[in-house]
């Protein structure tokens, strides 16, 4: 598929993976437009790129259909689809402090999981009513982020390693639903990368797991992730599949 010209819908584009997805789609031509509830820093990046900025919560089925038409009135139907939108906790599912409060579990799930679908559902919609881009009937890619801590989840993670364990659940049996209409559906799934979403792990962690990524030994750029982003949306035979992009690193059980 090819991108230039084409309109990206970008769910936590304000910062991290979200932000280095667009600014690698928009120096390949690609219009971007960032949804975020942080719409002032999305409007900061949005600027940098020519793109749009638009404050949306992703669980909000009709902002998301309103920000959708914004979007397809300015810039015109996606036709990628990046839902980079996501929220952690650090919780051990019981123990001597306590239990993990099922409003924290039900809520990382309902952002990573439930908000992740109802972009992808809306966004599909939407591109199905338009012509196809090639010879092969494509219309579009939808490109979801799990984790690498959904199949080697370390401690204090369940209910973030559940969200990302259903979107890539998700992946195949959506792609399945959507390739009659030419829309390919692939998950990304990220070891240690540089985003605000890292920010809040302690350093004595960090310092302990960076050394355990065979190559390279650092944190990942998020531009990298970018592109991959880009390689995906340009290879048409990518379709229903989980990619791992994390430096070979398999997660230990973590902090004790």
């Amino acid at each position: 598929m090819e991108v230039k010209g084409l309109t990206a819908l970008i769910t936590g584009g304000a910062s991290g993976l979200g932000a280095g997805a667009a600014r690698v789609l928009s120096a390949a031509g690609v219009r971007c437009a960032l949804l975020d509830r942080n719409v002032e820093l999305a409007g900061e990046v949005a600027a940098e790129l020519d793109g749009l900025a638009l404050g949306c919560d992703v669980v909000d089925g009709p902002a998301v259909e309103a920000a959708l038409a914004e979007v397809r009135a300015q810039l015109g139907t996606p036709r990628i689809v990046l839902n980079a939108a996501g929220i952690d906790v650090a919780i051990r599912t019981a123990g001597a402090k306590g239990v993990h409060p099922l409003e924290e579990f039900e809520r990382v799930i309902r952002v990573n999981l439930t908000g992740t679908f109802n972009v992808a559902r809306l966004a599909a919609q939407a591109m199905i009513g338009e012509p196809p881009l090639n010879a092969d009937g494509e219309r579009g890619v939808i490109i979801n982020i799990a984790s690498v801590v959904a199949q080697d989840g370390p401690v204090g993670q369940v209910a973030y390693a559940a969200s990302k364990a259903g979107v890539q659940g998700m992946t195949l049996p959506m792609a399945r639903d959507l390739a009659p209409f030419g829309i390919r559906v692939v998950t990304v799934a990220p070891g240690m990368f540089e985003t605000p979403l890292a920010s809040g792990i302690p350093q004595s962690w960090i310092d302990s797991i960076i050394p355990t990524v065979p190559f390279p030994k650092r944190w990942g750029n998020p531009l990298e992730f970018g592109a991959l982003v880009r390689q995906i949306c340009e290879n048409s035979m990518l379709n229903g599949e989980m990619i791992r992009i994390d430096g070979a690193i398999r997660m230990g059980i973590g902090r004790s």
